[in-house]
This record gives C-alpha cells, structure tokens and sequence, in this order.
C-alpha cells in the first residue's frame, strides 16, 4: 500500500487496506474529517502558552469512540507537519493496529518490559507520522505500567516526536488510564452524546484530576444530527 496520507483522494486499493475508520484519509473533504483537523488547531494554538506534546485520549466506557478520535488526530497532526507518535497504551483491548491494519507482533509492551528500545518498535504510517503498537498483552498490565520504564519511554519519545498521542483503556474499567495520565501533558476526554451519562463524565474527570492529570477538553462523538458536525469539541 502507499502509505503517503496527504489530503489528496485515496486511490481505490488503498481503500481496501484502510479501516473505514480513518476518514481523515478516506474522505479529507467529509465534515468530519474537518472538524479533526478543527481540532488539530484547538491543540496547536488554543494553549499555545505550554502546548502539550503527551497527550492522553480516553473515554468513561467502551465504544465511545476514544481510538477513532486518537487515530484521526494523529492523521492530522501529522498532515500538518507535525512529527507524530500514536502509541497503543490499552493493553487489554488493544484496536489501533487495526484501524491502521498493521501488524502487532511487537510492541509497547516489548518496550516496557527492556526487552527492545522504542526506535526498534514503532512502525511508519506515512511520512510523519509513527505508531507503537501493543505487542503480546500481558497477564497485569497496571503492574507492567507502574514497573518504572513507562517513565523513560514517554521521555524517549518526547525526545523523537512533536507530539505523542496516547490511547488508552476506559477509566471506568481499569486503572491503567490514570497511571498513563501521570506522565502525560494533557488528557483529552471523548464522550459519546448517545451514551455517556454526566455522572460517568464527572466521574472520569474526578478520578483522573485525583492523580494530578490536566483534563484539558472533551471530544463528543456520535452528536444529534441537527448538530453542524458529526464530531464536536470543547476546550
């Protein structure tokens, strides 16, 4: 497959390659796809004062739409330019691999666990933009996050990379989202309008403000078709 994701049409194979999700790649002109790259520019000047380079996408529950959003954006950020990483930090349900149909043999996980450095694991999308997939899910994956090495991987790619997005776990599943948000700069909250209630929002937003995270906005997906965009943003 040809990998150079400009905003030029996608050839038809190409198409056949990618998940239907991208639809910054498959349909740069769709609404959606504007309102990603909308939001590229909501993190690329609203906080220009200390913008963030780590930034954490999570959701309150499943099927919000938090990997979508985070694949999406790194499209854009990268597209713009940018130097980007997207790792793949839910280690129990992994889906970035899949949306971006590579392979995930070797991952963050071989990265976390010494066995391999970050440069030898992430693998080129396009010019611009890299992906660290999962790798072998591991039996304790808070265990594996706490053990101390997440620290100088997050260095390493702040090192490499413009910005790193982060997917992560649900926050109403599993702890791993808050240890990840201590390392990150900025935590970016997606919310699906049709499910998420605010009681599970302000939850979410509680329990990682509680570890000292910087939720900076939220995402909402999925808004009423009387809404100008099928992806709406509050910073």
């Amino acid at each position: 497959m040809a990998r150079f994701w400009s905003r030029r049409q996608v050839q038809k194979d190409e198409v056949d390659t990618l998940s239907e999700q991208l639809v910054t790649v498959l349909d740069p002109a769709a609404v959606a796809s504007e309102a990603y790259r909308s939001l590229r520019t909501t993190l690329l000047y609203a906080v220009a004062n200390t913008p963030p380079t780590v930034i954490l996408v999570t959701s309150p529950g499943l099927m919000d739409g938090k990997s979508t959003t985070c694949a999406n954006l790194a499209v854009v950020l990268a597209q713009a330019g940018k130097e980007t990483l997207v790792i793949d930090g839910d280690l129990h349900k992994p889906s970035l691999h899949k949306i971006f149909r590579v392979p995930n043999v070797n991952g963050m996980v071989n990265v976390l666990t010494g066995e391999y450095d970050l440069s030898e694991m992430y693998t080129e999308l396009s010019p611009g933009l890299k992906i660290l997939s999962t790798g072998p899910i591991p039996p304790s994956p808070a265990e594996l996050l706490i053990s101390g090495r997440l620290v100088p991987l997050i260095r390493q790619a702040r090192q490499l990379f413009d910005y790193v997005l982060i997917d992560s776990p649900p926050t109403e599943l599993v702890s791993d989202p808050m240890i990840i948000a201590t390392q990150a700069d900025a935590v970016m909250l997606v919310l699906n309008s049709e499910e998420t209630s605010k009681v599970s929002m302000h939850r979410a937003v509680h329990d990682l403000e509680a570890v000292g995270a910087n939720v900076v906005g939220t995402v909402i997906n999925k808004a009423p078709k009387t809404e100008i965009h099928r992806y709406e943003y509050n910073y």
